[in-house]
This record gives structure tokens, sequence and C-alpha cells, in this order.
């Protein structure tokens, strides 16, 4: 038996393509031109999240191209296809919002069931717009075959009046152009500048965030996650890709010998770091149940805790994704954080390598202000911040890096759903020192967990963004800056303190301390909860039905199935 042959043996796909019974399913690799020779070899699932919904997916196929070549000059045999995208940019501000999450398990499911059904021995994952990232690498756990995680890059950023700008500065400019701050030429000139290229949102948005994740997990090849999309480089990272997953496949090593518990923690810390996304928070206790690990948004919140925030990144901070690769890329920022005690060295990587190993030669560049030594952190403590009161008992999530005052008490005004509350701002009919609170915009309330970026951009672009407070169970983008916190939970449609608080009530944010609380007394909630009464949802049919049935809440991640712990054998050993 040769090596080929005996490697195949314990693989997948020897199920589709190994004896004389499996002549009828050769027949169809034969009817696409493939060798016998490309037969027998492993087949690779090249995935990618391609299409033409928005420029941060535009260049992933392209970049599978790539992989291919890598995956063939690794004597492996790529299959690519392509599963959905929601971009958020798109949906953003309308009811397409309610799409958005439940695509992160969409695109988990699908790849599953594409692998699962053709009988591939390995993944090589391309991702661009936020959900897609961490769907991608949820079904790399769940299948646990090797894996090699790819992002198709940032964006780069567009100029406006001589300064660098992004997509949040559009989001804003709407608030600015409703009170009359910017005319209507300014804005047109502005919303066909900030995008001048292919690739996703590029500030620390939450796709530059898991971006960051896929390295510090272990998941993507050093450096690669922070290259812009029209970078050439980005070709070779993706053709180097292709042919370590050779490696991986030989060697036998798989994502859940890669996404432990204290990569998980690594994960969580560059998040702090980098003042990432709140939805890192959703999306690690994700990521971790398809493993069987238990990490929830308190325990994300504690490595939040004790992590220095220190890398000066749009939306809190200067600079953005490209800025940060030219000067030393994600492993500058981890190296940081190794060298200060904040990672642990000992995670394997798919490089085959430790993460220590991987940083070893990683020096530090004194030229530079993107990333400022743990030592010297923009703030002791992370740019995320994970909160607990009788108002949260499940915790709630804000994002820090930025902010000057991190305390907050006002009278609570409540919407039910992000219009009415998006109209009230517009209309500027709210106050100063208020608490605006969106509520039933949870998994199941929504369904679907909106972002409300619409509403905090309109509020910075009215210069109200430091004077008012927000808290939704729904999420917030990666570009939302203010206090501004979200995944309060229980959520209201199942009856969370969300659903009981009124207009007037007093509401306490602490971000020093962890809290979020509302001044009523228990007695005071409970009496409330008993005259409660659920509030009807719109979505009686289809996916968005079937999701509101299946979701769990936000502190495990908002999943829809038992994950790893509940099950007996994996894909990959079948």
């Amino acid at each position: 038996m040769d090596a080929k042959t005996n490697l195949k043996a314990r693989l997948p796909s020897r199920h589709v393509t190994e004896g004389p019974e499996r002549a009828p399913h050769r027949s169809y690799l034969y009817a696409m031109g493939l060798t016998s020779e490309q037969i027998h070899q492993p087949l690779v699932g090249v995935a990618t999240c391609w299409n033409e919904a928005a420029p941060c997916n535009i260049s992933l196929m392209r970049q599978a191209q790539a992989v291919k070549k890598g995956v063939a000059a690794g004597n492996g045999t790529p299959r690519e296809f392509c599963t959905i995208t929601v971009t958020d940019g798109i949906a953003m501000g309308h009811a397409g919002m309610r799409a958005s999450l439940p695509s992160r398990e969409v695109i988990a499911d699908s790849v599953e069931l594409t692998m699962r059904g053709h009988g591939y021995d390995a993944l090589v994952g391309l991702a661009g717009c936020d959900k897609s990232l961490p769907g991608m690498m949820m079904a790399m756990l769940r299948l646990n075959v090797p894996s090699i995680f790819i992002y198709g890059g940032s964006i780069l950023p567009g100029t406006f009046k001589g300064r660098p700008v992004t997509v949040q500065d559009v989001f804003e400019a709407v608030g600015k152009h409703s009170v009359g701050d910017m005319s209507d030429e300014d804005l047109d000139t502005l919303e066909q500048a900030a995008c001048p290229s292919a690739g996703a949102c590029g500030a620390q948005f939450t796709a530059n965030t898991m971006a960051t994740v896929s390295e510090a997990i272990g998941l993507a090849l050093p450096y690669s996650a922070g290259a812009p999309a029209p970078y050439e480089i980005r070709d070779a990272f993706c053709m180097t890709a292709g042919e370590t997953i050779m490696d991986l496949v030989r060697a036998n090593i798989r994502p859940r010998d890669i996404v432990t518990r204290k990569a998980l923690e690594n994960a969580a810390a560059v998040v702090a770091a980098s003042g990432g996304s709140t939805n890192a928070a959703l999306h690690l206790p994700a990521m971790a149940h398809e493993v069987g690990i238990t990490f929830t948004l308190f325990d994300v919140a504690e490595i939040f805790k004790k992590t220095p925030y220190i890398a000066d990144l749009k939306p809190g901070g200067r600079y953005v994704a490209k800025d940060l690769f030219e000067v030393g890329g994600i492993p500058l920022l981890m190296k940081a954080l190794l060298d200060a005690g904040f990672l642990h060295g000992d995670c394997l990587t798919v490089t085959g390598r430790t993460m220590a190993e991987n940083l070893k030669s990683v020096k530090w560049n004194p030229d530079q202000d993107v990333v400022l030594p743990a030592s010297k952190p923009l703030s002791p403590t992370g740019g995320v911040v994970g909160l607990k009161g009788n108002l949260a008992p499940d915790g709630a999530i804000v994002k820090v890096a930025g902010m000057t005052n991190l305390k907050f008490t006002g009278p609570a005004r409540c919407f039910d759903g992000e219009e009415a509350c998006f109209k009230a701002v517009k209309e500027k009919k709210y106050k100063e020192g208020e608490v605006l609170v969106i509520r039933y915009e949870g998994p199941r309330g929504g369904p679907g967990m909106r972002e409300m970026l619409s509403t905090t951009a309109a509020l910075y672009g009215q210069g109200m963004g430091d004077k008012v407070a927000l808290i939704t169970d729904g999420r917030f983008s990666g570009a939302t800056r203010g206090f501004c916190v979200g995944h309060v939970g229980p959520e209201a449609a199942v009856g969370g303190p969300i659903a009981l608080i009124r207009d007037g009530d007093m509401i306490e944010l602490d971000a020093e301390k962890g809290i979020l609380t509302v001044k009523l007394s228990d007695e005071e909630l409970q009496k409330r909860r008993g005259s409660w009464t659920p509030r009807e949802n719109d979505y009686t049919s289809g996916y968005l039905w079937k999701y509101a049935q299946q979701v769990g809440p936000a502190v495990d991640g908002a999943v829809t199935h038992p994950g790893g712990a509940a099950e007996k054998i994996s894909y990959a050993d079948q």
C-alpha cells in the first residue's frame, strides 16, 4: 500500500472514491475532468462566502483560485464551493438586519452539509463580512477536519476633503445631515469616496475583530488576516494556505487540537487589546460551543477585564487595519501581549508550531504608534467591558475604547424596536441625559438580534453621542461608539428585566465596576413581571420563525444546536 493510499484509508473521502462499489461516484468526478490520481488524493473543500452584495466579499473568488493552486501543489485535490453572506453594511438600519446573525448559523450549517455530503477531507474557508468569519470557523470546529481560515482582507480608507474616512463616517454623516450640519452635496461626495476598494470595513469593526481572532486563536496563518484585500500579497497567503492544509492532513492536526480554552482566552485578549467589536462576545462563546467548551459572555468579560487596551484603532482610536498591517500586523499586537504575559504561548496553531514559536522572530517596531507597549496602554483594562446587575442578570457588553466617561445615570426612555428609536433620534424627540432603551431586538424577540448602528451613528452625527446612553437586548455594530450597551439578557421576549422597565425609571451604568442596574426593588420588578405579557412576533413562517424556535440566549452565543458536548462522533472520524 503506497503512502497516498495509506493516507486515504483514514479520510472521509474514502467513502466516495475508494473501492469497486464507488465506481458511480468516481464517474461524476471524471465528468469534471479529474484524473484518477486526483480522485484518489485527499479532497479539500475550498469554501468561500463570495457574492456581489458588497466589497467585503467580491475578491474571495479570486483568492480561492490561489488556494486551489496551493492545494494542488501539495498533492491534494481542491473542490471549490460557495455559501451565503449577509453583509451588515447593506442590511443595516432596516428589517434586513434580522437576517445578519442567523446567517452565521446558515453559513456553518451549509458548509457542514456540503462537506458531509461529498466526503471532503479538509477545509480552507475564505470569508469577508462580519458573521461569515465566525460562521466559517464554527463549521471548521464542528467538522473537525484539518482546516485553515482565510480572511478576504480589509478595504482601503477613502479620502474626503483631505482626511481619511471609512463607512463609519458615512453613517455618522446621516446624523449631521439630519440637523443641517452637512449639505446634500457633501453627503453625496462622502458616500462616493468612503469605500474605494474591495475589502471589509477597514476599522476594528466586527470583520477585522474576528479576523484578528482568527490569527490569535490559531486557525489562520500569521500575518494573513491583516493584509488589505487589494494587496497582491493576499494571493501568496492563499497559495501558502493551500499548501499548508496538506501538511495538516498528513500530520492529522485538527481544529479541536488548536481551539482549546487557552486559545479562546487568547482570542478574547486580542479583542480587548485592539478595542474590538462587542460582537466577539457573541461569537467566541458560539465557537467554543462547537468544540464542547463552556465559554460564556462572563468568561469573555473576565479576560476583557484584565487585558490592557493597546491598539489605537478606529472607531475609538486613530488608525485602520491597513495601518496595523503596515507596521507589523496582528503578530506585532500579539507579541506585545505575549511578552507582557497576557497570552498563552503554548497553544498549537495551523503552522504546526505553537503561538510562541510563531512569534519568536517578531521584533518590536519602535517607529510606530498604532500599537503601544502593554506597559504603556491606552487604558489598563480592555476596550470592551462586561456588565451585570438587576437589569442584566445574564450580562451585557459595552465597548469603552475611546470613551472618557465610564459612568452614566439617567431616566429610561423605552422603545419597542429600533425603528421607533431611530425615528425619535432623527426628529430629535429625546433629551440629553436620557438612557434610550431599545428592546424586543434579542435573538428570539427580533428575531435575529439586529445591530443598532444607524441609531448610534445618528446620535454621534447630531453631537449627542456622549450626552445620552443606549441599552438594548440587540447588538451593536463594531463601528458603534459611545455609551452603548448591547446583549442585555435575559432578552425582553422571554420576560427579562429590560421588558419590565418604564419611561422615567432611573438606570445606572458603570463600566468601571461592571454594573448595569435599574433603581427598582426586587419586589417592584416581580410585581411588574406578574402583569407582563409576551409580545407577538410578526415572523410566523420561514427561516426567521425557525431561528426564533431554536436560538438560545446571547450569554451562550445565541446558538441553535446542542454543540460539541452532545456529539457522539465527529464528521472527521466517520
